[in-house]
C-alpha cells in the first residue's frame, strides 16, 4: 500500500508538471488551392517554404499574422513630457 502511494504521488507530480508546446507563428506560409488562407505557416525560412512547394502548385507568402502585428521601437514606448524652452 505505501508503494502505491507513492507512485500515485509520483504520477501525479509527473503529470502536473508536463509542459505544454508553445505555438508559434513562423514567418513564411504555403499557399495552395488545397489549404486554406493563409495557408500552412510553418516555416522559418523563404528558402524551406520554397523548397516544400518545388514541383508542386504552391507558393511562398509572408505570414499575414507576423507581417503588420503591433510594432516595438524605443520611440514608440518612450514617454514624452513637455519642458519649457531654454531662452
Amino acid at each position: 500500500m505505501k508503494y502505491l502511494a507513492v507512485g500515485l504521488f509520483t504520477l501525479a507530480i509527473a503529470a502536473g508538471s508536463s509542459v505544454q508546446a508553445q505555438a508559434r507563428d513562423y514567418p513564411y506560409c504555403l499557399t495552395s488551392p488545397g489549404y486554406g488562407y493563409p495557408g500552412e505557416c510553418s516555416y522559418s525560412t523563404y528558402a524551406q517554404c520554397r523548397a516544400s512547394a518545388s514541383g508542386r502548385l504552391a507558393d511562398c507568402i509572408i505570414n499575414p499574422r507576423t507581417a503588420f502585428g503591433p510594432r516595438n521601437s524605443y520611440r514608440d514606448d518612450r514617454r514624452y513630457r513637455y519642458r519649457e524652452p531654454r531662452w
